[in-house]
């Protein structure tokens, strides 16, 4: 057989791409109803390839009359399948630094269902996917793939919830899974005052870039895990500072800065003794213990609190 090509890798190259091209288009049609349509397209593709070959000239005068509007047809049949394939494409981690989305909205839904999380004492764990993947762990829940809104949040943290033990993961402006496990983290420094929940937030930061957000379910403290560090009894105005903080790191940026020992880095001046955070300030699972009323505790990777 002589090659297409004078290099014979461009032929396996050539045959490699349509393989992938056609291997994604089935993976993004499974499952929905376009996949009936496109096996439906196939039927028609072999149809005139059959016309062809034996010559039927009525079924191959149909089939050249459709070559006209096919891509037409292609594109109004699966347009969002298309739109879907385009957006997942630009999300890829080689073009995030290219194309930031954004982010601040998302984080408004968040901070808002956190509060509410907090002032009725349902624990929660949220965890918001930055430039590291989460998968591994999207596949150890239930897949959600909806719209971040606080409502959703309040009602997949609800007691009554099927989906309330364990994470939520977050991309972007979707809730991906719900009652993901997240590893613990193996640190023995951390203090006995934290509880399972926040060793997980600890442990996926430990692993991730992940923002990773807890709510006791004791105490109602708000917590925030990010690079092995934690900060707890936050307000909700801190907790929106320190998220907007992680989410303007660029990747460059945070190659370049390491946390530091006792608390992570760019965290807010504590809070004067006795000021307002809008969380409880007694201790339990979610809060650490040795600071005074409304002031924001600091662990570093799970650690001891600081001084």
């Amino acid at each position: 057989m002589t090659p297409v090509h004078h290099f014979w890798f461009l032929d396996l190259l050539d045959i490699f791409l349509v393989a992938v091209l056609f291997y994604r288009l089935l993976i993004l049609v499974k499952g929905t109803r376009s996949a009936q349509m496109y096996v439906g397209l196939l039927v028609i593709v072999l149809v005139g390839i059959a016309a062809r070959e034996f010559d039927l000239i009525a079924v191959k005068w149909i089939v050249d009359g459709l070559k006209t509007v096919w891509l037409i047809v292609f594109v109004i049949l699966f347009q969002p399948e298309l739109r879907h394939a385009l957006a997942q494409f630009g999300r890829t981690r080689y073009f995030r630094s290219f194309v930031r989305s954004d982010t601040y909205p998302v984080l408004g839904e968040v901070v808002r269902a956190v509060e509410s999380l907090a002032e009725r004492r349902h624990g929660a764990l949220i965890a918001i996917e930055r430039n590291v993947g989460l998968r591994n762990f999207v596949e150890t829940g239930r897949r959600v793939d909806a719209k971040v809104s606080a409502e959703l949040l309040v009602t997949l943290f609800s007691p009554g919830s099927p989906l309330h033990d364990g994470a939520v993961i977050l991309r972007e402006d979707s809730v991906i899974a719900a009652s993901c496990i997240l590893p613990l983290s193996s640190n023995p420094r951390i203090a006995t005052t934290l509880g399972t929940r926040h060793r997980a937030a600890i442990g996926l930061s430990e692993e991730s870039d992940a923002a990773v957000i807890v709510v006791s379910e004791q105490s109602g403290a708000i917590s925030v895990a990010y690079r092995g560090g934690i900060q707890s009894r936050l307000s909700e105005g801190e907790l929106r500072s320190e998220l907007v903080r992680i989410f303007r790191i660029r990747p460059e940026e945070e190659a370049r800065t390491s946390p530091a020992q006792g608390e992570m880095p760019g965290a807010p001046a504590r809070a004067p003794a006795g000021a307002s955070t809008g969380a409880p300030t007694e201790g339990g699972s979610g809060s650490g213990a040795g600071s005074g009323p409304g002031e924001p505790e600091r662990h570093a990777a799970g650690g001891t609190p600081a001084a």
